[in-house]
């Protein structure tokens, strides 16, 4: 579908709230009678579906994140873009969703970036974030996989995340995910069901949590809406390794590959909190971080655990602030992308 540039926005690109404000368009597709039907790029508007869509009952839905940046020669990139329609289609299959076509997301991101291109700025902050989504659509009650979705992406402005260090706290009594479970997969429920523990802990004055595992509550897993890791004396990078409990982060692949760049040996194993505490009491300069395509790297000022505090490094001279900045100037063409990560319009 050929695309029309949308008109400037008239947008205060310096002060917003992220989440809040969508573009201008919008991407649309059906799935029906076994196939997805041809997208259509939208206004921006509301979306009318019965109340017996099973999306509303039964959890099917499945959603990607994503950025578009502006690149100092004037491109945009629509970075890891084969990487992150891979991961979608995993998502969908785990909830038993019919998986995206290649050239529909493809052909379909490109067509709605083209139309919003002058959302994407030339700001080394900013980015434009990207979010594909499958919803089941069709008016039934009856606990099976559905046979009618709807395919949309929507946009919406980025700077910071997080705008500070976070205080995190290691939660002791919930857990996120078990073995054969849905926890690698984006789908609602994996968050919908951490909302809870976040807002407790949020009331304790932190502002995101540690997940353990399920069976021993004895392995750190992720970081709330996050990958987790742990540099130690500024010369190992740590990380637990994924798997059905985990989500395989793009951006945390990232960081796996430009670590060693940076002079960092790198370890993916799991992590046991008495151990990541015991490093810290022995006096190991521990930094520790979450990473996501939203976040990118989000430094930890303290890890609470059993009532106790745990302070962890955020120094100028961390090594985690060189990955972040190695990882931008690869998103923006200031170093040269060597992995082909990043997707050109």
């Amino acid at each position: 579908m050929p695309s029309t540039l949308s008109p400037k926005p008239s947008f205060d690109f310096a002060n917003f709230t992220f989440g809040v404000q969508a573009t201008d368009h919008m991407l649309l597709a059906r799935y029906k009678d076994l196939d997805w039907e041809d997208f259509q790029i939208i206004p921006f508007g509301e979306v009318t579906l019965s109340p017996l869509s099973m999306c509303f009952h039964y959890g099917q839905t499945v959603f990607e994140g994503m950025k578009a940046y502006r690149m100092i020669d004037g491109k945009i990139n629509l970075f890891r873009m084969k990487n992150h329609h891979d991961r979608l289609n995993r998502s969908l299959r785990r909830m038993a969703m019919p998986e995206v076509p290649e050239k529909l997301f493809s052909e379909g991101l490109k067509s709605l970036i083209s139309t919003e291109a002058q959302w994407v700025i030339d700001d080394p902050d900013y980015s434009l974030y990207i979010r594909p989504f499958v919803i089941a659509t069709e008016p039934r009650l009856g606990v099976d996989a559905a046979n009618e979705y709807l395919f949309m992406i929507i946009l919406s402005p980025l700077k910071a995340y997080y705008a500070k260090n976070l205080k995190v706290k290691v939660e002791t009594e919930f857990i996120r995910a078990a073995h054969g479970g849905a926890g690698f997969a984006k789908n609602g429920g994996n968050y919908g069901a951490s909302m809870l523990p976040q807002r407790l802990a949020k009331k304790e004055g932190f502002d995101q949590i540690l997940w353990l595992d399920a069976a021993e509550r004895r392995f750190i897993e992720e970081s709330g809406t996050m990958n987790v890791m742990f540099i130690l004396d500024g010369k190992t990078l740590i990380t637990p390794p994924t798997g059905d409990t985990i989500l395989e982060g793009i951006t945390r692949d990232c960081i796996l590959k430009l670590a060693p760049e940076q002079g960092l040996e790198v370890e993916e194993t799991p992590v046991a909190v008495d151990e990541l505490t015991s490093w810290i009491q022995a006096g190991v300069r521990v930094e520790a971080f979450g990473v996501g395509t939203a976040a990118v790297i989000s430094p930890f000022e303290s890890i609470s655990y059993l009532g106790k505090s745990y302070s962890t490094y955020t120094g100028l001279d961390a090594a985690m602030y060189g990955i972040k900045q190695r990882l931008t100037e690869i998103r923006r063409g200031i170093l040269q992308d060597n992995r082909r990560w990043n997707y050109l319009l």
